[in-house]
């Protein structure tokens, strides 16, 4: 990308994708578009064709989705494969048409089997069953992922996607029904620390193992691969190292400042115990992760408490 090429990132003010703006600013790109959704309704084809023919993009970052918990998955799967859909079918379209010849689309590793090997290559896609409980949302971001390959195949662009492992950072979801595991811890201890409780409730042996990476550094990696990446329709990208779910709560009640116990609930499922995915592919590009998880939970806690708690 040159400095003053025209980016567009769908999906500007969620977690991923404003970290993708912190990221190109960072770096000294500053022809950033952006639309919120009260501006532009990406299920709408129509206006989604007519952004497209307006500003004519030179790059597209694809991170928009209805996405939730699994409780919300589980109670709305129809809406969660139909928006989903439009919304890749009418921008990869939209921006085939006006031109616009790289596209990074980012997927979820929920798209792949719920009994892959592991660790989980890329090549494992559409080799099984999926979770049912995210099997809306995973059949959704398989679609996306085929549509880049076949747009790149058939119009020799430079359209592929990126599977990222379990994420965490800025601008996280802090509702209870949408939260996933780091935002839901965050949000717990804070409110046990506020409440002056003496336990916190984790759910299962606390054994699971899970990948994190902070979502500044899947935002840099993004932006490297998007120019690096002409080889492969589909990468992994992980931290590289996994943290039990025991450690990981250890590690949030320490930054938070919690001095009560942690209480681990074993009568309550855990969730999939491992899905760590493989990086050979990203490793070849010559990408890592540089950020300790310490870290990105303080920089993750400061944004909570200084937009959720008003501190």
């Amino acid at each position: 990308m040159n400095k003053e090429s025209k980016i567009y990132v769908a999906g500007h003010t969620g977690m991923v994708g404003s970290a993708i703006v912190r990221e190109l600013k960072r770096q000294g790109y500053e022809n950033i578009v952006g639309k919120t959704i009260d501006e532009l309704d990406l299920t709408n084809q129509a206006e989604v064709k007519k952004f497209f023919e307006s500003e004519r993009p030179e790059y597209v970052f694809l991170v928009a989705a209805n996405v939730g918990g699994i409780e919300e998955n589980r109670k709305y799967p129809a809406e969660h494969l139909t928006d989903n859909v439009l919304i890749e079918l009418n921008i990869m379209q939209s921006a085939l048409a006006c031109g616009c010849k790289n596209l990074l689309f980012i997927s979820s590793n929920c798209m792949y089997p719920a009994d892959a090997e592991l660790p989980i290559k890329e090549e494992s896609i559409l080799s099984g069953k999926l979770d049912e409980n995210w099997e809306a949302y995973g059949i959704a971001k398989i679609l996306g992922v085929k549509l880049c390959e076949y747009y790149s195949k058939q119009y020799s662009v430079n359209y592929f996607s990126v599977i990222p492992c379990n994420l965490y950072g800025i601008n996280d979801c802090y509702d209870p029904s949408r939260s996933h595991v780091i935002a839901a811890m965050i949000r717990r201890f804070h409110e046990a620390k506020q409440n002056g409780y003496s336990t916190v409730e984790i759910w299962g042996d606390g054994t699971a193992l899970r990948e994190l990476l902070y979502a500044d550094d899947l935002a840099d990696a993004c932006i490297y691969l998007i120019d690096k990446n002409k080889e492969y329709n589909l990468i992994n990208i992980t931290s590289g190292y996994e943290m039990s779910i025991k450690n990981i709560a250890k590690t949030i009640k320490e930054v938070i400042g919690f001095e009560g116990k942690i209480v681990f609930n074993t009568d309550k499922p855990g969730g999939i115990h491992r899905k760590n995915m493989c990086c050979d592919k990203l490793n070849s590009l010559g990408w890592k992760a540089n950020t300790e998880f310490k870290d990105g939970i303080k920089k993750a806690y400061d944004f909570y408490k200084k937009v959720y708690q008003g501190s």
